[in-house]
């Protein structure tokens, strides 16, 4: 499998410049890691956006059932949901404005990858945007 994640340098410059995370997957309990990572992102200054169809609400942020739905700007996909699920969400992800999808650590599914590349995607696979964050930006 060819996955090639952006440099460093890329991966920080596109935190710096982002404001919005839509987080696809984002769990309502507190003990998952999706909740964990999104509130941590939260916390940086970034306003997140629950992609789920099974809540309302997370992280005091009104949630979406699909990224379709969401009107507003996106900078960052941030994706939790197993790697099969990928291509689905790839495809989701090229009816938004948002040029950056990112798959948390453990995540990587090369027809995804390779779908979001020829729709001029930058593409973060196998990697914790907030271990990145915090190594980066600190």
């Amino acid at each position: 499998m060819i996955i090639e994640n952006p440099s460093k340098e890329r991966l920080k410059e596109i935190l710096e410049d982002a404001k919005t995370i839509a987080v696809v997957g984002l769990s309502a309990n507190p003990e998952r890691t999706s909740y964990q990572i999104a509130h941590r992102m939260q916390e940086e200054g970034y306003k997140i956006i629950p992609v789920n169809p099974t809540v309302d609400e997370v992280l005091g942020e009104k949630a979406y059932s699909s990224l379709a739905e969401i009107d507003g700007p996106i900078d960052i996909i941030n994706v939790f949901r197993r790697p099969e699920h990928l291509p689905d969400v790839a495809r989701d992800a090229v009816q938004t404005d948002c040029k950056m999808f990112w798959a948390q650590q453990g995540i990587v599914n090369e027809e995804a990858y390779n779908y979001l590349k020829e729709h001029d995607f930058e593409v973060a696979m196998d990697l914790c945007i907030k271990v990145v964050h915090a190594v980066l930006l600190k």
